[in-house]
């Protein structure tokens, strides 16, 4: 069956979304694999941690990713998961906070610590940007918020920019990965501003 035709079937369309989130719970099961094998060497609250905040970044880049894709195939399908993908983002996200709460920084004396570090600021600039965005998320409040949900919803761009940030801030010898995270990024926030306008990477405003 030709490809423009079977990507029009809603059961091949549903069975390449269920596809989507099986690969977006994948580094949660992956964690889970390894904390049932006890192989999470002689931090396990850092590893945690880590991987609940690298799994939330690379969602967010894949969130990115669904527009170029679009465009250059041409399949609205991509749009089409956007969303679920972001969510899946602040899913890992909300277990990156909790998990560094609860097994780095601790929840007592949260202000001396968070200006102590600051990386830590960045992340929560980032964590902080994502609330709005899941909050909206629901067809309801696209709906209700009407044309102010593209310009709000541009706050990813600021979420994925402090998250990078704060990932590069903490990191003390090998950024070799974020560095490629961060030409990743950059192409794709470039794609954005020469296909749409640089405004349109602005949140809160029109453009």
């Amino acid at each position: 069956m030709p490809m423009t035709v079977r990507s029009r079937d809603p059961r091949w369309f549903l069975v390449f979304r269920l596809g989507v989130a099986v690969l977006a719970l994948v580094p949660l099961l992956m964690l889970l694999g390894r904390i049932l094998a006890r192989d999470l060497g002689p931090d396990p609250g850092q590893v945690i941690t880590e991987s609940f905040g690298l799994a939330a970044f690379q969602l967010l880049l894949a969130t990115l990713c669904m527009t170029p894709l679009k465009r250059w195939t041409g399949w609205s399908g991509w749009i089409r998961v956007r969303r679920m993908l972001g969510l899946f983002a602040f899913f890992y996200a909300c277990l990156h906070v909790l998990s560094f709460l609860q097994f780095i920084l601790g929840w007592t004396d949260l202000w001396a610590t968070f200006t102590k570090r600051p990386y830590i600021i960045l992340g929560a600039f980032a964590f902080l940007s994502l609330v709005p965005l899941a909050l909206t998320s629901t067809k309801g409040m696209v709906k209700r918020l009407g044309k102010r949900w593209k310009p709000l919803h541009r706050l990813i761009y600021v979420a994925v920019v402090f998250a990078w940030l704060h990932f590069v801030w903490q990191a003390r010898s090998d950024i070799g990965d974020m560095v490629g995270y961060g030409v990743m990024l950059v192409c794709l926030l470039v794609l954005r501003g020469v296909w749409f306008g640089w405004s349109t990477l602005i949140p809160l405003i029109k453009g």
